[in-house]
């Protein structure tokens, strides 16, 4: 940790309208800017921590993630969101509080926190290569370029890029095209195995489910439905057949005389 950075001993952070954490004041004016200075709050630590667990296999040295943070816990609350923090010391790994982190930014090109953004690249890097069979290798500077093209544009724009957002672009970075294992459909044989997986109902309870109203599909109403038309078209065409013998029946008196091909006409 830069020697610079041990005069920190608090600050006071506001939650924002992203719903991040950022800056408004520290102990250190001097060496620290909190113009667009943001700062990790637990919830995004714990996150961090589980996304780097995957790169352990790739060369993630822990150290290195510790040695780019300061670690804060909650002193006040300081009303209208903002809270002040007190600054202590211990592992960002394993301490029970619930932190939170700024990075050691003191030396941007140089300093502890640009040495962990090289660091997780490259084991991001190494974990992607082996993940996909890529045509040729992928390299760092390939994604840096790609990440730095997206920051520029925010840049532009006039917007500060948060310390999580700028970790986690790198944590999570697939190339267009590609997606890890977790993103991915599964497979046939993946619903197989899950459908599969489905216990059995008892009679009974199979019993209850077709009987039950509000679980019929639009198709079974549908039926009812022409099923019940049916029926009226039945009665309707007994009801001219009566008519038709009363009909009938006049005839004999000499009365009426029925009309020609008026049963069943509609």
């Amino acid at each position: 940790m830069a020697k610079s950075s041990k005069s920190l001993d608090w600050c006071i952070v506001r939650l924002g309208e992203d719903h991040n954490w950022w800056v408004d004041e520290v102990s250190d004016p001097i060496r620290w800017d909190v113009d667009g200075l943001s700062i990790v709050d637990p919830r995004q630590v714990n996150h961090l921590i589980d996304l780097v667990e995957a790169l352990r296999d790739y060369g993630f040295d822990q150290h290195i993630m510790e040695a780019a943070f300061i670690p804060f816990r909650i002193e006040k609350d300081m009303g209208n969101g903002s809270v002040r923090l007190r600054r202590v010391k211990g592992s960002l790994f394993e301490s029970d509080e619930k932190l939170f982190v700024l990075a050691d930014t003191i030396d941007e090109e140089n300093g502890p926190y640009a040495d962990l953004l090289d660091h997780i690249t490259r084991c991001r890097v190494k974990m992607l290569n082996d993940l996909f069979n890529f045509e040729s290798k992928l390299t760092a500077d390939e994604v840096e370029d790609e990440i730095r093209e997206e920051q520029n544009a925010s840049f532009i724009e006039g917007r500060a890029i948060h310390t999580f957002d700028e970790l986690i672009a790198i944590l999570e970075y697939v190339p267009a095209g590609w997606d890890t294992d977790e993103e991915r459909s599964p497979a046939k044989g993946d619903d197989e195995s899950a459908a599969a997986d489905v216990p059995e109902l008892e009679e009974e309870e199979e019993e209850k489910l077709k009987n039950d109203q509000s679980l019929k599909w639009d198709e079974d109403e549908t039926e009812e439905s022409e099923s019940d038309d049916e029926d009226i078209d039945e009665d309707e065409d007994d009801d001219d057949l009566d008519d038709d013998d009363d009909a009938g029946d006049e005839d004999d008196d000499g009365e009426h005389k029925p009309k020609r091909g008026s049963r069943g006409k509609r």
